[in-house]
């Protein structure tokens, strides 16, 4: 089922509307978005010079929180009360130097991801996509039992908070196209020829 019912508060009265569900979905991360910024608080953060450019991952002791293209338009801005230091990052360092010297093929470092359940369950199968493969939108979809949410995926995808890590490089559309990528088409394909799943062009 592609559609839903759901109140919606519209000119002053809840009224009872048909929506899409990608929209709901969309609605849904914004609100979890919002909800979490408490939990932004207090962590530490670095830069991580890479082949793509610098990465800005922030975390804590027990977790890493977020790693994204600090050149990326939607890249986390650090806040004021983070604190800048390597200490908590110096195995997501090893690890990131690793996969780009072409010695680590999979990732194992702690995540902690907030998001909607959708959110969740397209991210966790992210973290299943094998080094030198590529999937479609809707493959990814249908492997979720949700054949006609590749839009949604497709969002959930593009809100990856933990780039590289959870390779959502690794999706792209059903005609080959790289499609959309945080890091930028050029990010993506130059990660994708690292793997082997592209011919560099260049």
């Amino acid at each position: 089922m592609s559609r839903e019912s759901v109140h919606i508060y519209k000119r002053g009265i809840w009224q009872r509307e048909t929506v899409h569900r990608d929209f709901l979905e969309a609605l849904r991360a914004l609100s979890v978005f919002h909800s979490q910024t408490d939990t932004m608080t207090k962590l530490s953060y670095t830069y991580i010079d890479s082949l793509v450019g610098a990465l800005l991952v922030a975390g804590d002791e027990s977790a890493l929180h977020y790693l994204c293209f600090s050149t990326s338009p939607n890249a986390i801005v650090p806040r004021l009360d983070w604190q800048q230091t390597d200490a908590p990052f110096l195995e997501v360092r090893r690890q990131i130097n690793a996969y780009f010297e072409g010695d680590l093929r999979k990732f194992d470092l702690p995540l902690f991801l907030t998001g909607t359940d959708f959110q969740k369950s397209v991210w966790q199968h992210l973290s299943k996509l094998p080094f030198g493969e590529a999937q479609s939108y809707g493959q990814l979809a249908a492997a979720l039992e949700r054949p006609k949410a590749s839009r949604a995926v497709g969002a959930a995808n593009g809100s990856n908070p933990n780039a590289i890590i959870l390779p959502c490089h690794r999706v792209i559309g059903a005609n080959g196209s790289l499609t959309g990528f945080c890091g930028g088409l050029a990010t993506k394909e130059h990660l994708l020829c690292h793997e082997g799943v592209l011919t560099p062009s260049f």
